[in-house]
């Protein structure tokens, strides 16, 4: 008799030690007392069609792909959803029954659910968004914003070229602004998002004027390391509700582990302590 597989995953990436995958998925499989394996997976530029190419005869069933590679896969993967298509980049593969590898986007579906469980009820649609930067995190943010009803989504970046390229990407709602010009747009916005690195541990700050902020504007920073960024308890002292970003890094990762170890798993506090814990 032929004994069952046991399924395979792993985060593919360069670097990828300093991932937090593993300890997410690797606390769920033990919490749910499910079978298989998720490990860190360092792979270069030159050999990723080839590493792609082989997961499903090893076993695997998907990986997560993280920088520098999120774009190349897209011309890798045998099919791509709509989602990674239109954002350009994808961060979960799926291995079919077939042998054939999906690509997909769960970046946005994780952000907007990282705010949903920190503000039940919360929609885009309660009024204009202000989205900091225009990097892959950004574009599919504000894929997740315009799919949710944002009325506007003002998208400032250093380089204004690239927040206009934005707008050409996804359409009109997309508003194009110059950084200088984010204080003009604070005290009308419902939501801010910093997409950036400023602000992260071992960057540059975040030095924006915050005196127009006030309740009930949102506020939040996928940046999670520190998790309460200068932006985070700047606008928390002004009274504004604020999300950290290491939900968006769990929430994302819900999806897929769902379709490879088939069982939906819970993003609560003794995940957030795993992934946080040494």
């Amino acid at each position: 008799m032929t004994k069952p597989s046991i399924p395979l995953a792993g985060v593919i990436g360069d670097p990828v030690s300093h991932s937090l995958s593993p300890k997410l998925h690797g606390h769920w499989l033990k919490r749910y007392r499910l079978p298989g394996h998720y490990v860190p997976l360092h792979v270069g530029h030159q050999d990723l069609a080839e590493v792609l190419g082989v997961l499903p005869r090893m076993g695997f069933v998907g990986a997560n792909v993280t920088l520098p590679h999120k774009e190349q896969v897209l011309a890798l993967a045998d099919t791509v959803t709509d989602r990674a298509a239109l954002i350009g980049a994808a961060n979960t593969l799926t291995v079919r029954s077939d042998g054939l590898i999906q690509a997909d986007n769960t970046d946005g579906m994780g952000f907007l659910s990282n705010i949903r469980q920190s503000l039940p009820g919360w929609t885009a649609s309660a009024g204009p968004a202000l989205v900091l930067g225009s990097g892959g995190a950004a574009k599919a943010i504000v894929s997740a914003l315009i799919s949710d009803g944002a009325p506007v989504i003002h998208v400032a970046n250093r380089t204004r070229l690239r927040a206009d390229a934005l707008r050409e990407q996804f359409g009109a709602r997309v508003s194009p602004i110059d950084w200088t010009q984010i204080p003009d747009f604070i005290r009308d916005t419902a939501l801010i998002v910093n997409t950036t690195a400023l602000g992260m541990t071992g960057q540059a700050p975040l030095t924006i004027d915050l005196s127009r902020l006030s309740p009930p504007t949102v506020v939040t920073d996928i940046v999670y390391a520190p998790l309460e960024t200068d932006l985070l308890r700047n606008a928390a002292e002004r009274g504004c509700e604020t999300v950290d970003g290491l939900g968006m890094l769990l929430h994302q990762a819900v999806p897929g582990f769902e379709r490879w170890f088939s069982y939906t798993p819970m993003v609560d506090d003794d995940l957030r302590a795993a992934v946080l814990g040494g």
